[in-house]
Parts: C-alpha cells; sequence; structure tokens
C-alpha cells in the first residue's frame, strides 16, 4: 500500500513539473520574428500554418500580373536538453496561382525542409530572455518552391517584459547562401488585449547582398486556448518596391 502511494505521487509530482514546465513555454508561431522559449525534454512543439498566404501585384508592359501563393509550413520543436531543442521545418505543400494579360494559371508542389538547434541563454534577469538558432534550409522543394540553393543562418533573439501588459523583442537573422550574405531585423511589440487574447505589431527590415533595402510592417492576434495551445491570425505589407505585397495567414501551435 504505502510503495502504491508513493508511485502515485510521484506521478503526481511528475505531471506537476511538466504542467509548470508548459506553462512557462511560448510558441515561435506568430510573426516574422522568433521567440525565446525552449520546448521542455520529452515535449513535442508543432506549430502549423492554415495556411499561410501572401498576394503579390505588378506592372509588366502595361499588364497586371498577380501571383497568390497558399502554403500549409510546418515547424517541429522537441526539447534535447535543458535550454537546447531540435527544430524541423517545412514550408509544405504550396498552391500558386498567376494572372497576367487575361491568362491564369495554377502550379502546386512541395517546398524546402530545414533543420536546426536552438539554444537558451540565461541572462540572470527574470525579465529579459534570449535565445541562438542555428538552422540550414535544404533545398529539396520542386522548382517552382525552392531556393535552389541552401541557406545557412544564425538568429538571435532578445525579449524583454516591460510589465505583465507589455514586452517587447528584437529578432537579427544573418544568413548566407552560396558566397551571398543578408541579415534580416524584426523589433516586435506584444501586448495582452483581453483574457487569453494577445496581439503582437512588428516592423521587418532586410538587406541582401546587391539588393535594395527591403522593409515591411506586419500585426496579428493570438488566442492562447490554454497553456499548451493557441491559435493565431496574421497580416502583413511589404513597403519596398512599386507593386503591392502583402501576406498572412491562419495558424494552429500545440504542445505535445
Amino acid at each position: 500500500m504505502m510503495k502504491t502511494l508513493q508511485t502515485l505521487g510521484f506521478i503526481a509530482a511528475s505531471m506537476m513539473v511538466s504542467t509548470a514546465f508548459a506553462a512557462d513555454f511560448s510558441f515561435d508561431r506568430h510573426g516574422a520574428g522568433m521567440g525565446t522559449g525552449i520546448t521542455p525534454v520529452g515535449h513535442l512543439a508543432w506549430e502549423q500554418g492554415l495556411p499561410s498566404v501572401s498576394y503579390q501585384q505588378d506592372n509588366v508592359a502595361g499588364a497586371k500580373d498577380k501571383t497568390l501563393t497558399l502554403n500549409a509550413d510546418m515547424l517541429l520543436r522537441t526539447g534535447l536538453t535543458d535550454g537546447l531543442e531540435l527544430q524541423l521545418g517545412w514550408q509544405g505543400p504550396v498552391w500558386q496561382q498567376n494572372k497576367y494579360a487575361g491568362m491564369k494559371k495554377e502550379t502546386h508542389g512541395l517546398g524546402d525542409v530545414s533543420i536546426g538547434l536552438k539554444k537558451a541563454i540565461d541572462l540572470k534577469d527574470d525579465r529579459l530572455s534570449m535565445a541562438l538558432l542555428a538552422e540550414a534550409v535544404i533545398a529539396t522543394g520542386n522548382d517552382e518552391f525552392t531556393a535552389h540553393d541552401d541557406i545557412y543562418s544564425l538568429t538571435s533573439a532578445v525579449a524583454y517584459e516591460l510589465s505583465d501588459l507589455v514586452g517587447t523583442s528584437i529578432t537579427m537573422r544573418y544568413e548566407a547562401q552560396n558566397s551571398d550574405w543578408a541579415v534580416t531585423a524584426v523589433p516586435t511589440i506584444d501586448y495582452k488585449i483581453a483574457g487569453k487574447l494577445s496581439g503582437f505589431s512588428e516592423f521587418i527590415y532586410r538587406k541582401a547582398e546587391s539588393q535594395d533595402y527591403e522593409y515591411g510592417l506586419g500585426t496579428g492576434l493570438v488566442y492562447a486556448i490554454n497553456d499548451r495551445a493557441q491559435v493565431d491570425a496574421s497580416v502583413g505589407v511589404d513597403l519596398n518596391g512599386s507593386g503591392k505585397s502583402y501576406n498572412g495567414g491562419f495558424g494552429v501551435s500545440v504542445l505535445f
């Protein structure tokens, strides 16, 4: 009887620790920035686009060239050790429609995959957190939906909780593709709206070698179903160039 009670007590304690880990965990999904949370050991985080959407419109030879793209991107995260996780990503199945000069073309295929290691950095501050992600995007997708050459990147994210209602963060991404480089900066502000509903707004800056500066704005909503699940919706606009370019979509994230 005593052994049985001890066993039940151990199970209960394990469940309480697991719940505490889940409460401290944060998803990476929502927006272009990266979170600083790490998946606990023995858990799997699944972050799924339902779908992600992009729309581009340009004027080519006096006619409008419109492209609509939908893809069900996916990210799997699992804890390897305390403060270190493995990430496996896939841009998913992709559907694209192009309209130009009265002609319509539809294509579909599969996007690239990625693998990365994310490490939490202890800054000895309850309100300040940091994480680093080393990632490789492997160009395995179909011709229309691939980067064609592998991309290697190092991303850092630093977040600061101003209060229980407002937080700020900045994500810096440095990437190399063949001999070309690019840098992306994403300052973000997160804010509680009401109850389990929160929002975020971000500014996106990107500079690639031999390319013009690129700028964008994004905003969205996140609803926390519980400590282990959330849904999100977002919309963004590119500010560079004479054409129109929008992105956004819906997503769901679950911690198992």
